[in-house]
């Protein structure tokens, strides 16, 4: 919609003002007019209307959407093996400044396929006539606009000349960052084509608003394009688990083992799973899981959507100590080497000065899961662990929520020792209206298990039988322990209260859930923590890795055995085949679980989200 010069003013009230123009003859002029892609068809309309109305505005089903172009598509930036140990957060502050929109250059083609189109129509100026294109102070930071000038895309300082617009102009928009707080920035940018008809001529302008792609975390119903985790790096011995574990680098090899057994049996080829070790120093960091929460960021093209990873690193702040100066977890700076490159970027936003409840393990991004499109969210929903006493760092909750898309969740998860919501709660598919439901771990069943064993006389059976476990109690012993026993049924009134919130958030019928026996040990792992908390004593079946919506990677159980059935095995695979879910078994006892972790922490996928539905268009997933 074109403006006269007063509407300018309002528009554009502490902007730079127009540069003069020489003077030359008067010739007749018309609006001028700028195009962006309005109708979301993926292409400017420069000959109709079909971009033209509602081009001030921004709403679902009408506006146009550039990306925030933070991946590094000439592979530019690099992460050596000393940055990775480097105690130094400078390091950290480096990384993450080095992406394609950190330049003012268009870095190949992928890069241009990462910009926006927008676009001057043709019109009727003298030749002492100028524009300009001006973004208001406040958004300016978050965008850069290229023009095309002898065939090569290149920034837009100054005047557009009376030439270029009676020819047309070809722009480009670059998204310079996410959306972090809407307080600041809400993703959305006006652009404001003004002319001036000479020095003293009549001011006419145009505006067309664009919104920032938001990211989206992806869930565990997309299929597993490919997974990664870790393997053992230089050195050898025993290494120390966090939570009084410890492991060998042997123990290493059943784990990459069935996992891949079970990759393949999913249909993921063998390529496609990787193992890479950190350095000498940090490989004994397993939780791939736990560094990063991967989502991504689209856009319409002509012909389809053009789509973008973004990795959201996790705020995990490591203090300072006699090594050296506060930095975020160094684990995490794999991502920067190993995965950042064409068409996958990495965010990372956290805060030094945080609130005494901060617990840096609610920071881990295993803490932060998602369900997939409901009624009412048809991009689905952030799930995360919090609490009055324990809470993630309050700038990475404020950024997810920020993305307008994925409103979060909050369950307590302050009881568990590691706190997240990985440990208790999975998706999965299920022959319902929606198309999936949850698996729940269930304290409860499992005590039940043991009590059918023992009735059945078979009280003698074993608990983590052929594995390297110190402790293998009989079923009798466990049942025989009272304050054990009393531990799970307060495990499960924990998990009640989860689902309580889940399913008043969600619209899940209780009746629909799918639960899979746990038990729980209470105990004050770390002794400064006052209280005791609570983690999986035997391995969580929840904690496992989705491969595809109907193949599921689930840590072995190794559950008492009865005949040739493991009894938790059978319950898990009987639950879930029920949803038309088939379960893989992955050996991770001594690699992971005496860590305190399962398969999915110390695994990660990259997701196939290209079945979910447009998210500028407002609609739901294509199941």
């Amino acid at each position: 919609m074109r403006t006269g010069s007063a509407v300018l003013v309002a528009l554009l009230a502490g902007a730079a003002t127009l540069a003069p123009s020489p003077v030359s003859a008067t010739a007749p002029t018309a609006p001028p007019d700028l195009r962006a892609d309005v109708d979301q068809d993926g292409l400017v309309d420069v000959t109709g209307e079909s971009d033209e109305a509602g081009e001030e505005q921004w709403r679902p089903g009408r506006g146009a959407v550039f990306l925030p172009n933070l991946d590094d598509d000439a592979r530019r930036c690099r992460a050596t093996d000393a940055d990775l140990d480097r105690v130094d957060p400078a390091v950290d502050e480096r990384l993450a400044a080095c992406h394609d929109a950190a330049d003012e250059r268009v870095n190949g083609p992928r890069d241009e396929a990462d910009l926006a189109p927008l676009r001057v129509r043709p019109m009727r100026v003298g030749d002492d006539a100028s524009g300009r294109i001006d973004v208001p102070p406040g958004q300016a930071p978050y965008v850069r606009i290229f023009i095309r000038r002898s065939g090569q895309l290149t920034p837009l300082h100054g005047d557009l000349t009376a030439r270029e617009l009676r020819t047309g102009v070809e722009l480009a928009v670059e998204g310079r960052d996410v959306v972090r707080d809407p307080r600041r920035w809400n993703g959305e940018v006006d652009f404001v084509l003004t002319v001036r008809q000479g020095p003293s001529g009549a001011v006419t302008s145009d505006r067309v608003r664009m919104k920032v792609a938001p990211v989206l975390v992806q869930h565990d119903l997309q299929r597993a394009e490919s997974v990664f985790a870790a393997a053992p790096g230089p050195g050898s011995g025993i290494v120390p688990g966090w939570i009084g574990a410890r492991y060998k680098p042997t123990e290493w090899k059943p784990f990459a083992d069935s996992l891949r057994r079970a990759a393949e049996r999913a249909g993921l080829p063998r390529d496609k799973v990787t193992f890479t070790p950190g350095t000498a120093q940090w490989w004994r960091d397993i939780w791939r899981q736990d560094m990063v929460e991967p989502g991504t960021v689209s856009m319409p093209v002509a012909g389809g959507v053009h789509r973008m990873r973004v990795l959201l690193r996790a705020p995990v702040v490591w203090p300072e100590n006699a090594w050296g100066p506060s930095t975020l977890s160094r684990s995490a700076r794999l991502l920067f080497r190993d995965l950042r490159g064409p068409d996958v970027g990495v965010v990372q936003q956290f805060t030094r000065a945080r609130p005494a409840n901060v617990d840096d393990l609610q920071n881990f991004a295993g803490n932060f899961e998602s369900v997939p499109p409901q009624p009412g969210h048809p991009q689905g929903r952030v799930v995360y662990g919090t609490s009055a006493t324990r809470a993630p760092d309050p700038s990475f909750v404020r950024m997810l929520a920020a993305q307008g898309q994925q409103a979060p969740i909050a369950i307590d998860t302050s009881w568990l020792v590691v706190g997240h919501t990985d440990e208790t709660v999975h998706v999965v598919r299920a022959d319902n209206a929606r198309g999936w439901t949850l698996m729940v771990s269930d304290p409860r069943q499992a005590v039940r298990l043991l009590k059918e064993a023992s009735a059945r006389g078979e009280g003698g059976r074993k608990l983590f039988e052929g594995t390297t476990a110190e402790d293998r109690p009989t079923v009798d012993a466990v049942l025989g322990d009272g304050k054990f026993v009393a531990g799970n049924e307060e495990a499960a009134r924990r998990i009640d209260g989860q689902l309580a919130t889940l399913l008043h958030e969600t619209g899940l019928p209780e009746r629909e859930l799918v639960r899979v026996p746990v038990l729980y040990v209470w105990g004050k792992f770390d002794p400064s923590v006052p209280e005791a908390r609570a983690v999986a004593f035997s391995p969580g079946l929840a904690n496992g890795l989705s491969l595809t919506a109907r193949d599921y990677a689930a840590p072995d159980p190794h559950g008492p055995r009865v005949g040739r059935e493991d009894l938790f095995r059978t319950a898990t695979e009987r639950a879930l085949r029920g949803q038309g879910v088939r379960v893989h078994w992955v050996e991770n006892f001594k690699w992971a679980h005496l860590a305190g972790g399962e398969v999915h922490c110390a695994t990660n996928a990259l997701r196939d989200t290209s079945r979910e539905a447009p998210w500028w268009r407002g609609g739901g997933a294509r199941q």
